[in-house]
């Protein structure tokens, strides 16, 4: 593990160049990472040595305070130059965004802040867990035996501590869920490499296995019942959406900026309708994204419902706007935005991931409507 020391006096200006420094430093190789899947490991010593990956952190834990708009910003940047390293980096981003909101509600995060800001790599395994969750459990004395596949995991790789959470069918109470951190170095921990993907192919986001893992009772957080909604998942989705959909945003600016390169000596008008309609989608997406984020109140939202059932519909409409602004981007370009030599081709397929966290669009419009009606989020 790395140990960083971050300046705690930057401004939002100064960890957006330190992004686009590390982005310009990966971009030589992103074409082969996309064509052999392979995760860019130097990207997180990169991250780690600028103090981005413990940027969220605040002052006092030795991170480097910056806001959740902030954090936002840098994903951005990060993915207008590599849009695998910024959304999986996201991923680790939101679990710390999380803690940053729980310190903001009087709960302790000091060992998950000190981890993090001496080096280590969060990995969510978010995707396969959700409401009911998924793998086994059973009671041992001092913990838990869990085993589980979890994916996709991205960063796993690399990451040190894995965010997770297994079903437990045999609690006396009746089916829960426990939520916990294991080490990526835990005894019957490994990897299996199964991302194999239309887009976003040097994310590293392969399937986590856990076999007979020993969880001790000190790394559960939470245990709660298998199908009832958890308020932590308002925490989530309110921390998590607004940094994912960013490092999303920053993948149609590149795209956006290479249209407006390749198309500059063009007078013709159908060429300014596109361009203006591909403006269009990209201008309702960013304005969506700022809107998650001036809502968040730098991670002091209130844990409600209806907030995560708001920050869950703009991020579906954002999402759609995402993927026509990219798509408009190809059509004004013409064939050369098919080709695979064009960069704005890898975006087109990086960005429809967007669509794949949680929650996918017609999943979004029951939960939101259910809530909307005065209903659970889900039933």
């Amino acid at each position: 593990m790395i140990t960083t020391a971050v300046d705690t006096t930057r401004t939002v200006t100064d960890w957006i160049a330190l992004a686009r420094q590390v982005g310009q430093d990966l971009s030589p190789g992103i074409a082969e990472r996309e064509r052999s899947g392979d995760l860019a490991e130097d990207a997180y010593d990169l991250l780690r040595t600028t103090g981005l990956t413990a940027a969220l952190v605040p002052t006092e834990f030795g991170g480097g305070g910056a806001t959740h708009q902030e954090m936002g910003a840098i994903l951005r940047e990060l993915g207008r130059h590599d849009p695998s390293t910024a959304v999986a980096f996201a991923m680790h981003s939101h679990l710390v965004a999380a803690q940053v909101w729980r310190h903001h509600h009087g709960i302790d995060a000091t060992p998950v802040f000190t981890k993090v800001a001496a080096g280590a790599i969060l990995v969510s395994t978010g995707a396969s867990d959700w409401v009911d969750s998924n793998g086994r459990a059973s009671r041992v004395d001092g913990g838990y035996r869990v085993s589980a596949r979890k994916a996709p995991a991205s960063g796993c790789e690399i990451g040190t501590v894995l965010v997770t959470s297994i079903r437990w069918d045999d609690a006396p109470e009746g089916p829960q869920v426990l939520h916990c951190a294991i080490p990526r170095s835990a005894d019957g921990v490994r990897i299996e490499k199964t991302w194999d993907t239309l887009g976003l192919r040097a994310s590293g986001s392969h399937t986590v296995v856990f076999d007979e893992v020993f969880v001790p009772d000190a790394a559960v957080s939470l245990v709660r019942p298998v199908g009832v909604w958890p308020p932590v998942l308002n925490v989530v989705i309110g921390a998590a959406m607004p940094l994912v959909m960013a490092a999303y945003l920053g993948i149609v600016d590149g795209a956006v900026e290479s249209t407006a390169l390749l198309v500059a000596d063009r007078t013709d008008s159908h060429s300014f309708q596109l361009v203006g309609e591909m403006t269009n989608a990209h201008t309702t997406a960013a304005d969506l994204i700022a809107a998650m984020f001036t809502d968040s109140d730098n991670l002091r939202f209130d844990n409600t419902d209806a907030y995560a059932a708001r920050t869950l519909s703009r991020k579906t409409v954002a999402a759609e706007a995402l993927i026509s602004a990219v798509r408009l981007a190809i059509e004004t370009v013409g064939g050369l935005g098919y080709s695979r030599t064009c960069d704005i081709e890898m975006r087109y397929r990086d960005v429809h991931g967007c669509l794949f966290h949680p929650l996918p669009r017609a999943k979004q419009t029951r939960f939101s409507g259910r809530v909307l009606l005065g209903h659970s989020p889900i039933g």
